[in-house]
Parts: structure tokens; C-alpha cells; sequence
């Protein structure tokens, strides 16, 4: 099986898998970048769209996790040569995932308010807020759905798919933000802040629809559904159970680092904001060599191909870890510019060069985790990581974050925080693999 970690074929997947994982950010981004730059109360929108956003991707992140499941089965019995045995599944993960995102919608629409004033927003904030959040809500199950399709093409080591789909939804989204928020004249009256929920809406309707022609096109998967239940729903579910957890502990942190700036200001929850799209791009980014690792993961895991999993588990860190230098470079020398795609607030950017350079100095650690993040998702490792994430995020996040708060090291202090939370999680999965996986390639080597 050497043939599949080959260079071309870990970049043929990684690369499409690139394209597609950075959607969400830059959805996100775009509307932060568009926003930030309305000419009334342009910081304030700002915020708002930070505030929600964090809040939205916490809630995409806990359950799309189930797209990480349904890819690690239908890869590992790819991989064994029982493909056939899972053709039932997939339909019935997809309504699992339908099924959680209306119990969501339905739980926290009507405490709207109360949710954002929890996260320390207030007067125009916490106003722009509520109407940001009550239209983009609604594209939260379409993502959900478009999560467990992409996790099907996964699944099939197929990343060609969801790049198409990834991209032309970016594409309708920064047409839309400009149209709508912005308006055109003579057509359009300007929507400023709703303009850009709207934005996201429609370009999360189209990517669902295409997400399902492409999938009954180009694929043999069929959704009808069909009983009995299927005997790996069972595992589907502990694993979904355990990633869930996992992504609790993980949106704690992001959550608390969210709620520590909105409490230093408006200023501050900007500047915050932009460093958090910026870190989720890069984040996303990186992560292509995590799907590359993801898919091959599995499959290697499948085939009991231990010792192609080991050199391919360093090739795919090896890659990792090069990326994420290239875009410290990058974000290095270009900080300045890169806020002002943002925000032209002179404060806020102020605040913002202030400490992106600790974004910038843990990217390469942070390829660790990520890339480490895919792989033991592949092999459907997820109680390990659901309890590396409890402990980085209560044994090292929070206490450093009390630590630097007590010193007022404001959003240095946050970045710190989250830099301990990603070194201990990239360490945690480099130890594990190690002492489990390199020993069952040694014993196949002797066999």
C-alpha cells in the first residue's frame, strides 16, 4: 500500500481538502472583513459578528463531529474490502445529524438574548447581536447536513467533492456580502449587518443542495433509509458521543477566550475577532494534511497496514508542520495589512499587533495537533482525544488564563492560554501515537 502516501497521492487528497475545510472560515471572515468596514457603526457590527460567530461555530463544531465518525467507519471497511457492508449507514447518520440540529434550534432560539448577554454582550452589541443570529441560525442544520456529506466523500477518499461545493459556496457568499450588506444602487437598499446573515444563508442552502446532487450523482450511496438499524450505528454514536464531548471541552475554551475580551471592551472583541478568523484559517488550513491523514488513517488502520500508517503519519505531520511555517511567514510579515482587511479602527488594530505575533510564533505546534487531530479521528481514536481535550482545556487552558488575568495581561494573556491548550494537545497525540502505533509496525516488521 506504499503507493497511496506517496507525495502526489497525500497532496492529491490534502490539497482539495485544504480548499474545502478553509469554507467556513472564510464565510465567517468575509463577513468579518465586510462588516468591519460599514460606515455606521462599523466596530460595534464588528463585535457582533465575532460574538456570533464564535457562538455558531461552537455549535457546528460539538455536532459535526459526526462527520469524523461516519468517515473513519466507511474508511476503515474500504480499506478491509467490506464497502458493501455499509451502504445503510450513511442515511442514517445524516438523520441523526438533521434530528440534532433541529433539538438545537429549538433550545436556543428562544433564549437568544439571554445566550449573548451570558457571553458579556450589551446595549448596541448585544442588539446586533440578536438580529445577526436570528437569520443565520436557520443555515445551521443545512451545515450539519453538508458536514455528514463531506464526511461520507472522506469516508470514500474522495476530497475532489466537497472542494467544488466549498468553493462555490465562497464564491456566492462574498457576491452576496457585497450586494446585500453594501447594497446596489438602484436595486438594492443596503442591509448592512443582516445583509451579511442573509449572505450566509442563502450560500448554505446552495451548498446543501449541491452537497446532495453531487452525492446521488457521483456516488452509489443511497439515502433512502432502510430498516433494521445498522449494526455500526452503535459505534457511530460512541464515537459521535465521545467527539461530542471532545468539542464541549473545546468550545469551553474558545467560548471563555471569546467572553475574557468582550469584557475588556468593544475594542478589544474586535481585535479579538479578527485574530480568531484569522486563527481559524490557518487552522483550516493546516488541517488538509489532518484530512489527508484522516482518510489514509483509516483505511491503513482497516487493512492492519501498521507499518504504512507510522511513515505516513510522519509524512503528513512533516507537511503539516511546513505549511504552517509558510503561513507564519506570511502572517509575519503582513500583520498590519492582514487587519486591515478587517477594520480600519486605528485602536483596534493597535490592540490587534499587539499580540498576533503569539498567534503566529505556535503555528508550527499547532500543526501537531491538527494533523495528529485527523489521523486518530481516522483510526477512531475519539476517547483518547475526548480526554486530551478535557485535560488541556481544565489543566492547562483555564488555570493560565486565571493566571494571566490575575497579572492583567488582557489579550496577551488570552493567546498565552490558548497556546499552553495547543501545545499540550499536539504533545499528547505525537506521546500516544508513538508508545501504540510505531511498536505494532515493529512487531509486523518482524513477523
Amino acid at each position: 500500500m506504499s503507493s497511496i502516501i506517496s507525495f502526489k497521492n497525500i497532496n492529491r487528497l490534502a490539497v482539495p481538502a485544504i480548499i474545502s475545510g478553509i469554507a467556513e472560515p472564510i464565510l465567517s471572515a468575509t463577513d468579518t472583513a465586510i462588516v468591519g468596514n460599514i460606515p455606521i457603526n462599523g466596530t460595534e457590527s464588528l463585535a457582533a459578528v465575532g460574538i456570533v460567530g464564535s457562538f455558531l461555530s461552537m455549535l457546528i463544531w460539538v455536532l459535526a463531529q459526526t462527520r469524523a465518525a461516519i468517515s473513519a467507519i466507511i474508511s476503515q471497511y474500504l480499506g478491509a474490502g467490506r464497502l458493501d457492508e455499509v451502504k445503510t449507514l450513511p442515511a442514517q447518520a445524516i438523520l441523526f445529524n438533521i434530528g440534532l440540529s433541529i433539538i438545537v434550534l429549538i433550545i436556543t432560539v428562544p433564549f437568544i438574548k439571554e445566550i449573548f448577554a451570558v457571553l458579556k454582550a450589551e446595549g448596541q452589541v448585544l442588539e446586533y447581536c440578536i438580529s445577526y443570529y436570528s437569520i443565520r441560525v436557520w443555515g445551521f442544520p443545512l451545515s450539519l447536513f453538508v458536514f455528514a456529506i463531506f464526511g461520507i466523500f472522506r469516508g470514500l477518499q474522495n476530497t475532489f467533492w466537497p472542494m467544488i461545493i466549498a468553493l462555490i459556496g465562497v464564491i456566492a457568499n462574498v457576491i452576496l456580502d457585497f450586494a446585500l450588506v453594501y447594497g446596489i444602487e438602484g436595486v438594492i437598499e443596503p442591509m448592512h449587518l443582516e445583509g451579511a446573515a442573509w449572505a450566509s444563508l442563502f450560500s448554505q442552502i446552495l451548498m446543501a443542495v449541491l452537497s446532495l446532487v453531487l452525492l446521488l450523482k457521483k456516488t452509489e450511496v443511497s439515502l433512502k433509509l432502510k430498516k433494521p438499524w445498522h449494526p455500526e450505528m452503535n459505534r457511530f454514536l460512541v464515537m459521535s458521543g465521545n467527539l461530542f464531548i471532545r468539542s464541549l471541552a473545546l468550545n469551553v475554551t474558545l467560548m471563555l477566550a471569546v467572553r475574557e475580551a468582550t469584557s475588556l471592551g468593544t475594542n478589544y472583541i474586535a481585535a479579538h475577532s479578527i485574530a480568531i478568523q484569522l486563527w481559524l484559517f490557518f487552522a483550516f488550513f493546516i488541517d488538509g494534511y489532518g484530512g489527508a491523514g484522516n482518510i489514509l488513517g483509516g483505511r491503513l488502520l482497516g487493512a492492519k497496514d501498521y507499518t504504512t500508517l507510522v511513515v505516513m503519519s510522519k509524512k503528513v505531520n512533516i507537511y503539516g508542520v511546513i505549511v504552517a511555517c509558510l503561513l507564519g511567514v506570511i502572517a509575519f510579515l503582513f500583520t498590519e495589512k492582514l487587519g486591515l482587511i478587517f477594520s480600519k479602527d486605528p485602536e483596534v488594530l493597535s490592540i490587534f499587533k499587539g499580540f498576533f505575533y503569539i498567534v503566529v510564533l505556535m503555528l508550527p505546534i499547532n500543526a501537531f495537533a491538527f494533523v495528529g487531530d485527523g489521523i486518530f479521528k481516522g483510526m477512531g481514536e475519539t476517547k483518547y482525544l475526548r480526554n486530551v481535550l478535557l485535560g488541556s482545556t481544565f489543566l492547562g487552558f483555564l488555570p493560565v488564563l486565571l493566571i494571566t488575568r490575575y497579572f492583567n495581561l488582557q489579550l496577551i494573556g488570552v493567546w498565552i492560554a490558548i497556546s499552553v491548550w495547543m501545545f499540550i494537545r499536539g504533545m499528547a497525540l505525537v506521546i500516544k501515537f508513538r508508545k501504540k502505533y510505531v511498536p505494532l509496525s515493529l512487531k509486523e516488521n518482524i513477523k
